[in-house]
């Protein structure tokens, strides 16, 4: 199940999702002009050690979380991520407007971060990722626009074809997904791979600041509620 676009326009120009794609991009291709050992150098120094946090926390440790939300793994780990984040991230953008969606993005990227760290510790293999930012805006999202269109592009073995479904289900679905998948990687002994619980984490305070969005009775700039 991947999404491919929304039915939900916003009336606003996202400059800010625009900006953090462009950073995103920006710092990938600045990675692969890197030769192996550089980039291994810059990978160390600008992505989460989780280890090294946990044993000197402070404003480095804090950095190092920012950073890491810049950086990837390979394109499909960034194409995926800068894929949600332009379907998603408009409508949440206008909601917050640029400063607030700003400081959101960035908050939700520390929390997945802390989650992941929360959850293992002791591991010396570097994170990195926009995943947790871009899962805080899925949450957002997901609250404050349930009944959104989602074209989605739906792989059945050999079949394919292309559906309009609830925002809810499609990202609803991905969050289950995640869930499940840090479920069974809590008894399995692996050095690296995914950070599942970044994404629940950043997801989580998604759904939580899009309740209290609601709650607040602030007006929601446009979209399906």
């Amino acid at each position: 199940m991947l999404p491919i676009g929304d039915a939900n326009p916003s009336k606003r120009f996202p400059l800010v999702t625009v900006l953090f794609i462009a950073i995103n991009v920006i710092v990938f291709v600045y990675q692969i002009t890197l030769p192996r050992q550089a980039l291994n150098q810059f990978i160390r120094s600008a992505a989460i050690i989780p280890a090294q946090v946990v044993e000197n926390p402070g404003l480095d440790s804090l950095w190092s979380i920012i950073t890491s939300t810049f950086l990837h793994g390979g394109l499909l780990h960034i194409a995926g991520n800068m894929l949600y984040l332009w379907i998603f991230g408009d409508n949440v953008e206008e909601t917050l407007n640029h400063v607030g969606y700003g400081v959101f993005y960035l908050l939700a990227g520390i929390v997945a971060a802390i989650a992941q760290i929360a959850m293992n510790p002791a591991s010396t293999t570097p994170m990195l990722g926009a995943s947790g930012a871009v899962a805080g805006i899925l949450g957002f999202y997901a609250v404050m626009f349930p009944r959104a269109r989602v074209r989605t592009l739906i792989f059945l073995f050999i079949f394919v074809t292309f559906i309009n479904l609830p925002a809810l289900v499609v990202l609803g679905f991905w969050f289950v997904l995640q869930l499940f998948q840090g479920v069974a990687a809590l008894g399995a002994n692996t050095t690296g791979g995914v950070a599942w619980f970044a994404h629940i984490g950043g997801f989580a305070l998604g759904m939580l600041v899009g309740f209290g969005y609601r709650i607040s009775g602030k007006p929601v700039n446009r979209g399906y509620r």
